[in-house]
């Protein structure tokens, strides 16, 4: 199992957009195609709403790879 953070810069991220940043989609749409055929859970539970708000705290699995999503912390970006 690959670990890695996303930084989140705002409030939250789309799950689909989430894919496409970490670098796992090419694009939002092969994000979304992901979501609906049930390959994506988060909190350990499959999401099938491909523009669920994912935010800071979640963690998101796909494939062999748990996305944790992280906050800007105290020094910045």
């Amino acid at each position: 199992m690959r670990d890695m953070e996303f930084r989140l810069l705002g409030d939250y991220v789309e799950l689909n957009q989430l894919l496409k940043l970490a670098g796992v989609c090419a694009s939002g749409g092969a994000g979304k195609l992901r979501v609906a055929a049930g390959e994506v859970s988060v909190d350990g539970q499959v999401e099938l709403r491909k523009t669920c708000k994912i935010r800071v705290g979640q963690v998101v699995r796909v494939d062999d790879l748990h996305i944790r999503v992280v906050g800007r912390g105290a020094d910045g970006p």
